[in-house]
């Protein structure tokens, strides 16, 4: 073998073949690929996100959200269980089914309330918000002096015969206005934020609807929509305008 031959044999020796050097590639695809797959089996193939008809955009929410803590570990990763995420959810939980509670089947508390002159005359007795928050508030104190099972009976006389009644969803409230107000050949109601407060993670919004020929009504919520439309809620019960189930 020639000098020439035996130089290109010695470099051919010390470069990997293309296949090997093209291995850590193909293993860390491999891997990510293993990864992707045990993170939709866990997700059911993305069965369960078309079950609760919401696909998330951080599957790892979702991955901590299915995974008890026994199928980690190490202690530092009961962060990536669902023990956190139970907090959370537990209370978002409450807070939604309070709301739908009251929104749909409404306890006459306005009377009751003590207010100071200046929330009374602003029509405090009938404000969604302050409704809802005393309606907790007496759940609260019922349980606190009575236990669980006083709080259990308050709510089941209050809510579980009309809970066991089907009926069709109210109509939203601006809608509803809107129309009462078209047939009555009045312009389209107009809102208008008054005020905002809170943090910014977490703030309350207070709205304004106006129409003409009638005075201002507000109405508060945790969104610019909710409450806009709380204020026509509010508009619509002073007025005694009845609300309307979707099936009419």
């Amino acid at each position: 073998m020639t000098r020439r031959g035996k130089a290109k044999s010695v470099v051919a020796s010390r470069e990997p073949p293309a296949a090997e050097a093209a291995q850590p590639a193909v293993r860390a695809a491999t891997t990510d690929g293993q990864k992707e797959t045990r993170r939709r089996r866990r997700r059911g193939d993305g069965s369960l996100e078309e079950r609760i008809d919401y696909r998330f955009k951080d599957p790892a929410l979702l991955d901590s959200a299915l995974s008890h803590i026994s199928s980690l570990k190490g202690s530092r990763n009961r962060a990536g269980s669902y023990q956190r995420l139970e907090f959370l959810g537990d209370h978002v939980l409450g807070l939604v089914i309070s709301d739908m509670l009251f929104r749909a089947f409404p306890i006459d508390l306005g009377a009751a309330i003590r207010l100071g002159s200046s929330e009374a005359n602003a029509g405090g007795r009938k404000r969604p918000a302050i409704l809802a928050d005393v309606c907790e508030a007496l759940i609260g104190a019922v349980y606190l002096d009575g236990g669980f099972p006083a709080a259990e009976a308050l709510v089941g006389r209050l809510w579980e015969e009309r809970l066991r009644t089907t009926a069709q969803p109210l109509r939203d409230p601006k809608t509803v206005l809107q129309e009462w107000a078209q047939a009555r050949g009045l312009p389209t109601p107009a809102y208008k934020e008054v005020a905002r407060s809170g943090p910014h993670h977490d703030p309350e919004f207070r709205v304004a609807v106006h129409l003409a020929k009638f005075a201002p009504a507000e109405g508060l919520g945790r969104s610019k929509r909710a409450a806009e439309q709380a204020a026509a809620a509010a508009m619509m019960a002073r007025e005694g305008v009845k609300p309307e189930r979707a099936n009419g």
